[in-house]
């Protein structure tokens, strides 16, 4: 059984955590009792990179084993925060009903139905590049992201699910980390015909802002790892969203 709970919207925290927070954990516990009242065995709960909270400048690889969160002061954190009472939640059902738990915290991905008018950055360089140009970066361009294809995520979820260690989190996506703005030109560079980059922020101080996760717990455990370069998933999204 797999179960994803709520969609990834920043719009949704930003309005109305509470419904989030809401969805989140009382869709969560929905899944987890029907899953005990259906005698399910393995139980896979798509949680999110979220639950880390905003990742340390000097980790450049987020592990498994960190174990900062969110802060629970702030309502924006509704998401991240909800994504770890799910996992605490999938904990406690799998010691008192001996479901087979298993959870992987998703970090960023391209692909086929990537919404290109939410807050995925990738995904509004490929709707800019759809329109015709130019590509723009609403910030400075200089935080780092990493994408994983969705052929991938899917191969990553099931292999997780079969194989993957009881009451165990893996993180799920590339390890491989570009900056927003290289990012941005390589959709500019996908197609026949390079467009326009335009970076619209000033350059700030200090370092720049991670989102990436280690993957070494993955590979190491589930033999897992990126199939498809990140400039052959932004081609294949577009071409997808062209047709």
């Amino acid at each position: 059984m797999i179960h994803g709970a709520t969609t990834s919207s920043a719009a949704l925290n930003k309005e109305d955590p509470l419904l989030m927070l809401e969805t989140i954990v009382a869709g969560t516990k929905r899944t987890l009792d029907f899953a005990v009242r259906a005698g399910v065995q393995s139980y896979l709960l798509i949680s999110s990179g979220a639950v880390y909270g905003t990742q340390p400048s000097e980790i450049t690889h987020m592990p498994e084993t960190y174990m900062g969160g969110p802060d629970v002061t702030n309502p924006d954190s509704a998401y991240g925060e909800g994504k770890r009472t799910a996992e605490l939640l999938c904990a406690i059902y799998g010691t008192k009903h001996a479901l087979q738990i298993k959870i992987a915290r998703c970090f960023a991905f391209v692909g086929p139905h990537l919404p290109l008018d939410a807050h995925f950055a990738i995904g509004n360089f490929i709707r800019d590049r759809l329109r015709g140009g130019p590509i723009v970066v609403n910030g400075d361009g200089t935080p780092y992201r990493s994408y994983l294809y969705a052929a991938d995520l899917v191969i990553w979820l099931w292999t997780i699910l079969l194989r993957g260690e009881v009451g165990r989190a893996y993180n799920v996506g590339s390890d491989e980390d570009f900056h927003i703005s290289d990012i941005a030109r390589a959709v500019a560079q996908c197609g026949e015909e390079e467009q326009p980059v335009q970076i619209e922020g000033v350059k700030t101080s200090g370092p720049a802002q991670r989102y990436v996760p280690s993957t070494q717990r993955a590979l190491k455990e589930l033999s897992l790892k990126k199939s498809v370069p990140l400039s052959i998933g932004i081609k294949r999204t577009a071409s997808w969203y062209a047709k």
